[in-house]
């Protein structure tokens, strides 16, 4: 496995220099106070616990009440914004190709009821049975996976789900812009192999393959375990009466005995996994119908074919039961050595998790109290552009690790490390922030006076559009009879 420095993907003070210069263009409104947030967040010392506290860093020119005025009433180019993050080095894969990973992410405010937009949004617990739904405002964030171990990836994009949103259709319009801007970046051209799109189970991975079909992109997503695709139709005899039949049999996932032989199997050895046993099944698809997502394709549905493969490992780092992992590739005919690398790479999906507890944990992205969703989209943006930063300065920054902390070689620090030695990175760095302009505060409120314009309150949307259906009573109609004709008389 190439190493980062081997991908291309290592910055230069010139990549972080014209990064910096880009996103202060990219601040349209409050231009300054929002750039100097964004070295605020990068040259604190511990994690972010308070956006108030931002203005005790010295990077931070202002006072404390610029920062919530720089995200209410700022304005980011966000469009130009999304160029800027494909127009700097990405990572790659071992062959050379670009692999992006797509998942959601929930910024959970269960007590805002003043916050508008707010949807159930489902967290996971640590035991069996105990994951909840929490109202908050979830993301949909697309990142490059570097090849190998790491706890690096390379966010590209984030869009809010708003109420009555289909992920898949949101996802694929996301994939869309972001394979675009990538091409007219130069990151991928024709002849080149194609994108892969690495998703977990919440994605419906054929309905991604269907809407990304005339794009160059292959879609890897793991199902669950519960499934039931079908083979491919037999070929229709002449002199048959009836339809052709558009379907073959069942491949249950839970029945070993619809499996039949795979198409390939091999077995590798891993040092956290143990032996780890890949079998692929070739041509299969799901059974559509008109429900759900699928409701507007009034003509025929189609048949989205793909290859099945199940991972078996022997063990787990954590001690826990394996479990089978079953995943689906819109690319046929694969051999047993695309097989393995395509398991290998599903795997890299984990290290977006590392991303997320960066950016909620350390960076303090659900920190603010933020009450327009507009806002968190300018945080969220901003954030984004101070980790490309962090990925930027990967090679430029000194290991300043604490006594209790093991020495790492510079090619290896995680996102925090380099976080540490940002500070010192940024005197060379270019800072196009203006100086404040001495002012004052503004009156407010005057004391003892209570708020007379209280914020509206709103409810947490619950439905979405598939579900938007006239409701009907549960019980048949009452049959009319001559007594009830003679009580109603």
């Amino acid at each position: 496995m190439n190493s980062v420095h081997d991908t291309g993907c290592a910055g230069t003070v010139g990549n972080l220099s014209g990064f910096r210069r880009e996103l202060y263009r990219c601040l349209t409104r409050r231009t300054d106070a929002a750039f100097d947030l964004v070295d605020a967040v990068l040259c604190a010392d511990g994690p972010v616990r308070s956006l108030p506290e931002l203005s005790l860093i010295g990077e931070y020119r202002r006072g404390h009440g610029s920062i919530y005025a720089a995200l209410d009433r700022g304005q980011v180019d966000i469009a130009r914004l999304r160029r800027a993050l494909v127009s700097v080095p990405l990572p790659r894969a071992a062959d050379g190709r670009l692999v992006l990973a797509v998942y959601i992410t929930s910024w959970l405010r269960p007590e805002a009821h003043t916050c508008p937009q707010r949807i159930l949004c489902h967290t996971y617990g640590r035991a069996k049975n105990t994951a909840q739904m929490i109202p908050g405002w979830p993301y949909s964030v697309v990142a490059a996976l570097e090849t190998g171990r790491s706890s690096w990836t390379a966010p590209l994009d984030a869009v809010r789900l708003t109420p009555g949103d289909d992920a898949a259709t949101v996802t694929a319009g996301q994939l869309r812009t972001v394979i675009g801007n990538l091409i007219e970046a130069g990151h991928w051209c024709p002849g080149d192999p194609d994108i892969w799109i690495v998703a977990d189970a919440g994605y419906d991975a054929p309905r991604l393959a269907f809407l990304l079909a005339d794009l160059p992109v292959a879609i890897l997503g793991r199902m669950r375990s519960d499934r039931v695709l079908r083979r491919r139709a037999r070929a229709w005899q002449p002199g048959t009466t009836g339809r052709p039949p558009r379907h073959g049999g069942e491949f249950v996932f839970g029945d070993q005995t619809t499996w039949g032989e795979p198409d390939t199997a091999a077995t590798t050895d891993t040092r956290l996994y143990g032996p780890a046993t890949a079998r692929s099944w070739n041509r299969l698809h799901p059974r559509l119908t008109h429900r759900a997502s699928w409701v507007p394709q009034a003509r025929k549905l189609p048949v989205i074919e793909g290859t099945v493969i199940r991972l078996d490992v022997n063990r787990l780092p954590s001690g826990a039961i394996p479990k089978p992992v079953w995943l689906w590739h819109s690319v046929l005919d694969l051999d047993h050595t695309e097989v393995e690398v395509l398991w290998q790479a599903f795997l890299r999906r984990f290290d977006i998790e590392h991303t997320f507890r960066m950016l909620k944990q350390t960076l303090g992205w659900a920190c603010p109290k933020l009450r327009n969703p507009e806002a968190a989209d300018r945080w969220t943006w901003l954030l984004l552009a101070a980790y490309t930063q962090l990925r930027l300065a990967r090679n430029l920054t000194t290991d300043l690790r604490r006594p209790w902390e093991k020495p790492v070689a510079p090619q290896r620090l995680t996102p925090a490390r380099v976080r540490r030695g940002f500070r010192n990175l940024r005197r060379i760095a270019a800072c196009p922030a203006k100086a404040p302009k001495p002012s004052r505060p503004g009156p407010g409120r005057p004391a003892g006076h209570r708020n007379q314009r209280p914020a509206p309150r709103y409810d947490v949307h619950i439905k979405t559009a598939s579900d938007k259906k006239p409701s009907q009573k549960a019980g048949p109609r009452p049959r009319r009879n001559s007594t009830n004709h003679q009580l109603r008389g």
